[in-house]
């Protein structure tokens, strides 16, 4: 990090987040953390979102030879053998575990951090990082981080992403791993498609194009309402002024929410009650295509993710979010984390939201989509019903909880499936099985993670910042730094945790910034959705290892993801 400092620029936050959607939850976390920040020499990194039609696997069926009167000359022992290699099938987990145990075929996860994947080299053999952002200070053994070369301004994780399949030092890497790597994005164009191509790289992802058609929120509802999966009661119109929004919304009451097709965890959630709401976002609101209009509910925000494959749809747990707390966002309804533990809302709650994805897997596959995928849920609670919110066709920045949860130490990540998916292995599996295996509590342990963002307006130079590794609180909640490791599970108790720095030595601290990610066991919020003791602490301390000094003010930079 510190050798990226000195290109580095202030910026500030140019978008606020608004309101979680639908009561303080309708937009999403995008991918882990949201930021705004320049980095002409240091950091950046989105999160937003990208489709793909699958990628037939090749079962090779070929056609039988003409007769000859000749004798058929045997094929050659290769040859055999890489036919009878494609064509094993793999039975149950053991087999598939194994399978990526002895994995040759390097794939390589390209983005401004390695939080999203954390640990999955420690599953699959061969699973390498390429980030932005070193946030290890080069004591990872598989993240690997280019010295930092000229660019353009960075305005999104995709722009990061083509910036560095772009880097002699990266190819050169790529080169050096042979036999046509392959490559998994948390964001992703077209233009990284045709850069990771030129660079010999194969994307195991569904392509921009398709991601991009089922991101667009008003083509989720319609895809929840293929698949039985209800949202918040609302009607789907281009918006031309005022009155005719309350003509459209009729029914709807006079408290609403709208979301345009497209955007980051609020950025295009707009809460209207009154004439002045409407006057304030008008320009964001009319002209911008079909507006999802929705009725305003009291409701909390839940995630959930789950992976699609020929098989079918396998789910994980259903989560809690951190949403909007001053201590950690300046954004009121931003995400700022997630809680998973075994008895996360109701029984009654968790299973329908398990079916609920189910059902919307199944119907993504129908539309093309194939691999991992999040969608966030609202649950009512006046009437405890729960609607679909949104969509997120990737990994997302709660996809380091769903891949370290106990269920995937028992059985395999959750992300391990998607590789599965994409490798064109034919596999055989009890989708069922496992989905109950992974519903049961008893294979759901309790763990939590914070996003902390610089909160002040106020713009300064980071003199110094902790490093990653494990933090332990005194008995006095004081938090001090107590070794260096990369692995989640080293969190001995909720007296300990991981954190992941983002901002470092020589890095400018704005509003919006993403200073850091911690995990630890237990909860962070009380059963009201309160930060509790433990959190605060947490959340003090680690702030305080944070120093900086003031400086002059520079021009602001527009605002995007980081993880």
């Amino acid at each position: 990090m510190a050798k990226k400092a000195a290109s580095r620029k202030a910026t500030k936050k140019a978008a606020k987040e608004p309101k979680k959607a639908v009561a303080k939850a309708a937009s999403a976390k995008q991918a882990v953390t949201k930021t705004a920040a320049k980095k002409t020499a240091a950091k950046k990194a989105a999160t937003k979102k990208a489709a793909a039609k699958p990628v037939k696997a090749k079962v090779a069926a070929k056609k039988a030879a003409p007769k000859k009167v000749t004798a058929k000359k045997a094929p050659s022992r290769k040859v055999a053998a890489k036919k009878a290699g494609k064509q094993k099938v793999l039975r149950g987990m053991s087999d598939i575990r194994r399978f990526f145990h002895r994995n040759e075929m390097p794939i390589v996860f390209i983005s401004a951090t390695n939080f999203n994947l954390l640990g999955m080299d420690e599953w699959v053999r061969n699973f390498k990082y390429i980030n932005y952002i070193d946030c290890f200070d080069g004591r990872h053994p598989n993240v690997f981080v280019p010295s930092e070369a000229p660019h353009a301004e960075f305005q999104s994780i995709e722009d990061i992403n083509n910036y560095l399949l772009q880097h002699k030092e990266v190819l050169d890497t790529v080169k050096a791993m042979g036999k046509n790597p392959k490559s998994v994005f948390l964001m992703f164009d077209d233009e990284t498609e045709k850069l990771a191509k030129k660079a010999n790289m194969d994307v195991w992802f569904p392509k921009a194009s398709l991601r991009t058609r089922v991101d667009n929120k008003i083509e989720t509802v319609r895809i929840g309402d293929k698949a039985g999966v209800p949202s918040v009661p609302n009607v789907l119109s281009e918006i031309t002024g005022y009155d005719q929004l309350r003509e459209v919304a009729k029914g709807l009451g006079t408290d609403l929410v709208l979301q345009s097709a497209f955007g980051d965890s609020g950025h295009t959630t707009f809460f209207i009650s009154n004439e002045k709401d409407f006057k304030k976002h008008e320009a964001e609101i009319v002209g911008q295509g079909e507006i999802k209009v929705m009725k305003r509910i009291n409701c909390r925000g839940s995630a959930i993710e789950a992976c699609t494959t020929k098989q079918g749809t396998i789910v994980g747990p259903l989560m809690t979010e951190l949403v909007g707390f001053k201590e950690l966002t300046p954004y009121k309804g931003g995400w700022c984390g997630n809680e998973i533990f075994d008895e996360s809302f109701t029984p009654e709650i968790r299973q329908k939201a398990r079916d609920y994805t189910f059902k919307f897997g199944e119907q993504l596959r129908k539309e093309g989509y194939r691999g991992y995928f999040e969608l966030d849920f609202l649950i009512d609670m006046d009437s405890n019903e729960m609607y679909l919110g949104e969509l997120n066709p990737r990994i997302t920045g709660a996809s380091s909880m769903t891949n370290h949860a106990a269920f995937a130490h028992a059985d395999a990540p959750l992300f391990l499936f998607h590789l599965l998916e994409f490798s064109g292995v034919p596999f055989e599996l009890d989708i069922q099985a496992l989905n109950d295996r992974w519903a049961d509590p008893d294979n759901i342990d309790s763990w939590s993670q914070y996003v902390m963002k610089h909160t002040e307006d106020s713009v300064d130079i980071i003199t110094e910042a902790p490093e990653s590794g494990i933090y332990h609180m005194n008995p006095d909640g004081s938090i001090e730094y107590s070794r260096f490791d990369y692995h989640r599970r080293a969190v001995a108790s909720e007296n300990e945790a991981f954190f992941l720095r983002i901002s470092g030595q020589g890095d400018y601290r704005y509003e919006g910034a993403d200073l850091g990610i911690l995990v630890t066991r237990g909860r962070l919020m009380t059963d009201n959705f309160k930060l509790n003791k433990r959190a605060k602490k947490w959340i003090d301390g680690m702030r305080a290892k944070f120093i900086g000094r003031s400086l002059q003010p520079v021009p602001q930079a527009g605002a995007y993801k980081i993880l």
